[in-house]
């Protein structure tokens, strides 16, 4: 179910280690041509060796065409794909990707940016800091890690035109290096846009700290990684419905909407099949859904008109999906 779309033909052009267990990895045009422009906070699918499909954000400057860079974390639960990234890609291995997407993208009449980024979270922050120093924007940046020596990109923050804007805070460091975000996201100002990437736990703990402190949703940006492991015990059969036939499709116990849809030969576009992505949003025409992604703002999920088939699932009886 999973697809690279638009795909380009890319070559490994070099492969660093950046931090314990972060690799980076610059990509150029197989055929040597410039690859297609991207702005700051866009993210490209890769087709991991192995066969699954992963998303990984652009953490070069947005103004370069002659390479993309990302940077991979090494995850001790991987299904394949970060595991793959490191141990089967080498220097001149050809890999397929997309075209670059944007679902993370600066909010360009902004007067102020407060960027927060939490491990390989950094990765499209990096990218919204060489944009806006770029173009003498105002920003700060926090950079939160368990450490130094896991702390990506540190050496290249450090000398680029921008590090003054930096804070770096380390978990095993001192208690008065460390990131007090009551104190940080205290008073919401007018024209200062939020924007924070990495683990949930961090992303979970900015977003609500910062709604807690008043912070408007539409000065909010984030962008997911993966979505929160759940218990899929209690999952309920339900039907869903599609507008354009009539045709009913049973959603059984452990079994996705798309996977169901798939079976009975309707076949929706994937990408993360973890509900980060947004690939597969689809509209909701009647019934409840029960949202588990980690794409849709809670008033999006509030709405209850459109819902995430690769994860979600529903709390009526019947949904009727625009298909």
């Amino acid at each position: 179910m999973t697809s690279v779309e638009g795909a380009l033909k890319v070559r490994v052009a070099a492969k660093h280690d950046e931090a314990v267990d972060i690799c980076s990895f610059e990509l150029v045009r197989a055929d040597g041509g410039p690859l297609p422009a991207f702005s700051a906070g866009s993210h490209i699918d890769v087709a991991v060796p192995g066969g699954l499909t992963r998303q990984y954000s652009l953490c070069n400057a947005p103004d370069e065409s002659h390479r993309y860079q990302i940077a991979v974390l090494r995850d001790p639960k991987s299904r394949g794909g970060s595991a793959g990234m490191h141990d089967r890609v080498r220097i001149g291995d050809e890999l397929t990707i997309s075209y670059p997407k944007n679902h993370f993208a600066l909010a360009h009449d902004a007067r102020h940016h407060l960027l927060l980024a939490g491990g390989i979270g950094v990765t499209p922050i990096l990218c919204m800091a060489e944009r806006l120093a770029a173009i003498g924007a105002s920003f700060d940046m926090h950079y939160c890690t368990r450490s130094r020596a896991r702390t990506a990109f540190v050496d290249r923050i450090a000398l680029a035109r921008y590090a003054p804007r930096v804070q770096c805070h380390f978990d095993d460091g001192a208690h008065s290096q460390k990131l007090h975000l009551a104190a940080l996201l205290a008073r919401p100002e007018p024209g200062t846009h939020l924007y924070v990437c990495g683990p949930k736990g961090f992303m979970d703990a900015v977003l609500n700290t910062a709604r807690e402190a008043s912070w408007a949703d539409a000065q909010l940006h984030y962008e997911f990684f993966a979505a929160e492991a759940r218990e899929t015990a209690g999952d309920e059969r339900f039907e869903v419905e599609i507008a354009s036939s009539g045709q009913v499709v049973v959603v059984g116990k452990g079994k996705s909407v798309v996977a169901a849809l798939a079976a009975a030969g309707i076949r929706i576009e994937t990408s993360c099949e973890q509900g980060v992505c947004g690939t597969c949003l689809t509209r909701v025409l009647t019934g409840e859904p029960e949202h588990f992604d980690a794409y849709l703002t809670p008033d999006e999920r509030a709405a209850n008109d459109q819902f995430l088939p690769c994860c979600s699932r529903s709390k009526s009886a019947r949904l009727v999906l625009d298909l």
